[in-house]
């Protein structure tokens, strides 16, 4: 099977969490013997900001943690993609929603005329619910399906008239890289792990995060990008070191130096797309790094809240719970056991492409595509 994914980048995860999740999946299927071509514009806002902020994308890195990804990774000029090479072959085609919308049309075209692929749309955005005008530009009419990471979002699709067949993909861990490591001798209190977000949370981390590390004196570590000035100075303030971006397969290592960690969900997942955590709980869990969280709505049973994760319902309930996991070793390690064991028995990137497997049978009319190992 050649599956062909037309994405954001799969080179550069700077602010952009899609990445993660595409790496493991586009493994996942290379392991059990598919053909992958992941294409990505040369010009891509992520690796773009990654350049101008590290100089140059860390791509020998990456491909040592992803070694199988390399030989089907290409960079397209947008101005001009060769669609015929790209498709040519191709059995699933996956088109994620921040690709062009010329470029999405485009290839929509070549389904519609006699293009014997399968096209599908994937979205992992909040954008339907908060700027539903632009995704009224993306002409999906000739793609099989839209691959949408929460039932709020498919809904949306549905409501709105966008496509006749929508399906809930939600992302998950990619365990090859995400899995507990030995934790450091002397490991911090706490560490948060997520981007700014373009005022999302703003309040809700001076709640959740800020706000509790400077009550309680913990010592911690925050990585993201796109702080300003003013948020970097609130956490020193608050006994929490701001160290900037982190490649996303680094992400074990520092989970592995600290006892805690925290989900503060953006608003809009909160308000208006529940059931939809996100790629960063996913990974911390699979990290075996006990989470506390921020309330949002688990509408789709994902996990158990209270058992695989703690809920903290304000900034003082957070205090109870940060004070608890630090001070009691054996509590925290209950929890981010059973965390580990919901995510191996439910949320990896295998079980996502089982399911997109699954998919892809149902829309050929169950005519196997490729075999499972």
């Amino acid at each position: 099977m050649r599956v062909v994914l037309f994405n954001h980048s799969l080179l550069s995860d700077w602010n952009h969490g899609n990445a993660h999740f595409l790496r493991g999946v586009c493994t996942e299927l290379l392991n059990r013997g598919a053909e992958v071509v992941a294409a990505e514009p040369l010009d891509s806002w992520s690796a773009t900001n990654l350049v101008a902020e590290w100089g140059g994308l860390p791509i020998p890195e990456l491909f040592r943690h992803y070694p199988k990804l390399e030989d089907g990774l290409v960079r397209y000029d947008p101005d001009d993609v060769d669609l015929d090479s790209l498709l040519d072959g191709a059995d699933v085609v996956i088109v994620h929603e921040w690709t062009d919308p010329a470029l999405v049309a485009r290839i929509g075209r070549v389904r519609a005329n006699g293009g014997l692929f399968l096209l599908l749309f994937h979205d992992t955005h909040h954008r339907s619910v908060t700027a539903p005008d632009e995704l009224d530009r993306y002409d999906l009419s000739a793609y099989d399906g839209v691959l949408a990471f929460g039932r709020a979002i498919a809904r949306v699709y549905e409501r709105r008239g966008w496509s006749r067949r929508v399906f809930v993909w939600h992302e998950a861990a990619d365990t090859r890289i995400f899995r507990p490591l030995p934790r450091t001798r002397k490991p911090r209190d706490v560490v948060w792990i997520g981007n700014w977000g373009d005022d999302e949370r703003t309040a809700e981390l001076d709640e959740f995060l800020i706000g509790p590390a400077r009550r309680l004196g913990l010592r911690g570590v925050v990585h993201g990008v796109r702080y300003p000035a003013t948020a970097v100075q609130k956490l020193r303030g608050a006994g929490l070191t701001y160290r900037g971006w982190l490649p996303n397969y680094r992400v074990p290592e520092v989970f592995a130096a600290h006892r805690v960690t925290v989900h503060v969900p953006r608003r809009p997942y909160v308000q208006s797309l529940p059931g939809i955590p996100t790629i960063r709980p996913f990974e911390a869990m699979a990290c075996g790094i006990p989470l506390i969280s921020a309330p949002w709505d688990d509408v789709e049973g994902l996990f158990a809240p209270g058992v695989d994760y703690l809920v903290a319902r304000d900034g003082a309930e957070m205090d109870v719970h940060l004070r608890d996991l630090i001070a009691d070793e054996e509590y925290a390690d209950q929890i981010s056991t059973r965390a580990l064991a919901t995510i191996r028995a439910r949320h990896t990137c295998a079980h996502r492409v089982d399911e997109l497997l699954d998919i892809v049978g149902q829309l050929r009319g169950r005519r196997p595509m490729l075999e499972v190992a």
